[in-house]
């Protein structure tokens, strides 16, 4: 299933995977939260993650996707920063923020510092918006520790990303996929990793400037963190905690009728998982690849907008 898979729909695994996918297989901090108060706060430490502070107002915490800086972010941070304060995470391992863990864990621990973050900063409930990988992290953070979150927006992720390979998909039978996932980000020579890394950019984006960039930021990763990062992905079945979720979501989706996902497979794929959540808001973007605030900016910023004005 999942090799049939591979080979049918190589622009759509990309476009829908939320990961950066080396061929054949797939591919693709420590720092201080600048505080915006009169009396700045002691820093956040962390090796898991850093983060930038700018602007003033509601919080609104943006989290990078899989090989991902938060530069993917600039923009949005640019236009928000006048009415919010918004928090660009970094996370360790990726497009050159220092990895510290060998094989892992990662998810797990970026979840309990982003929680421990917002504690320690006195952010209450604050607004989070997730791109790929950091979606799921935004999902998870969401269930373990609700008061951490007071709405979360999901950019083109899903809660179990391996269900796109089909619904009958498990963790379990998943693994030993992921297994090659990781084992193809370690292996594969720099010169073929880089080459792979320019040839799936496409699929990830319709922008040249934004397809430049994914290339390099996933050059610029930690092979390691990327490795253990993409096996969690693959097996972290976060389906089973929706139905008791009450946390506001939007999530965000792509379709591209030339050379992505298409419509119909779009919209049957986000409904069925996410279909337990209650409440959950699912908004298409038509004309996007995997990077929607990239390939359709003015559409993603009023979506965004509606979302943090509810």
């Amino acid at each position: 299933m999942f090799n049939a898979f591979f080979k049918a729909r190589p622009r759509l695994r990309a476009v829908l995977f939320g990961l950066a996918i080396c061929a054949p297989s797939l591919a693709v901090g420590v720092g201080a939260a600048l505080a915006q108060d009169a009396a700045p706060a002691a820093a956040f430490v962390s090796d898991r993650l850093s983060v930038e502070v700018e602007g003033q107002g509601p919080d609104v915490i943006l989290i990078p996707g899989f090989g991902s800086s938060r530069e993917v972010w600039r923009a949005t941070a640019d236009r928000l920063k006048a009415t919010h304060r918004v928090h660009r995470v970094q996370l360790a391992g990726f497009a050159g923020e220092p990895w510290r863990h060998g094989d892992g864990p990662f998810v797990q621990p970026v979840v309990d510092d982003l929680d421990r973050y917002v504690r320690e900063r006195g952010l209450s409930r604050p607004a989070v918006v997730g791109h790929s990988m950091g979606a799921l992290i935004g999902l998870i953070l969401a269930q373990q520790h609700p008061d951490a979150v007071g709405r979360l927006m999901s950019v083109d992720s899903l809660p179990f990303f391996s269900a796109l390979f089909g619904p009958q998909v498990t963790a379990q039978s998943a693994a030993p996929f992921a297994d090659q996932a990781g084992a193809a980000i370690l292996e594969t020579s720099d010169d073929d990793f880089r080459a792979a890394q320019a040839a799936s950019a496409a699929g990830f984006s319709r922008d040249p400037a934004t397809q430049a960039q994914i290339v390099a930021w996933s050059l610029a990763g930690d092979r390691r963190a990327m490795a253990t990062a993409i096996r969690e992905v693959m097996t972290t079945d976060a389906r089973p905690g929706l139905a008791a979720m009450t946390t506001p979501v939007t999530a965000l989706y792509a379709a591209d009728a030339d050379g992505g996902a298409p419509a119909a497979l779009a919209d049957a794929t986000w409904s069925r998982e996410y279909a337990a959540l209650p409440g959950v808001e699912l908004v298409r973007i038509d004309g996007s690849r995997h990077f929607i605030m990239a390939d359709q900016p003015q559409r993603f910023a009023e979506a965004l907008d509606a979302f943090l004005a509810d």
